[in-house]
């Protein structure tokens, strides 16, 4: 197994932040054939999707975890931010982890899928990610 920890910069405010070029990145970096490629969130706030972005899937899914979990104050969670409690849910519904298969040192994703990781929390400015490669 190859394992790597990155940090993401992801700013203050939400966001989903594709991680494909880190992917790559790593794959090659770990001499990846087959396998498989576990990306791991260590943050009770954050989460990973594998979701087509730039063309407004990554603006939709933010806005729909801003309904399905309103940033305001029925939430028993309440340090931090105003609504910082749904930053704690938020995970159950965006997990903090991703699994995926790797032929010949390539992520075998769709067309128009990226691993992402999803930050509502605008109180945590740097995640790290951990990037992990289990050799088939």
């Amino acid at each position: 197994m190859h394992s790597e920890e990155i940090e993401v910069r992801t700013g203050s405010r939400e966001v989903v932040r594709d991680l494909r070029d880190e992917c790559h990145r790593f794959l090659r970096s770990a001499g990846a054939g087959d396998g498989l490629l576990n990306v791991w969130v260590p943050h009770a706030t954050a989460g990973l999707a594998i979701i087509e972005t730039g063309a407004g899937s990554d603006d939709d899914l933010l806005a729909a975890l801003r309904e399905l979990l309103p940033g305001d104050d029925r939430w028993q969670h309440r340090h931090g931010s105003p609504g910082h409690g749904r930053d704690h849910v938020m995970p159950a519904f965006v997990p903090p982890y991703a699994t995926i298969p790797v032929l010949g040192g390539q992520m075998e994703l769709g067309t128009w899928q990226s691993v992402c990781l999803v930050d509502t929390n605008v109180d945590n400015p740097v995640r790290k990610v951990r990037l992990s490669f289990l050799a088939g």
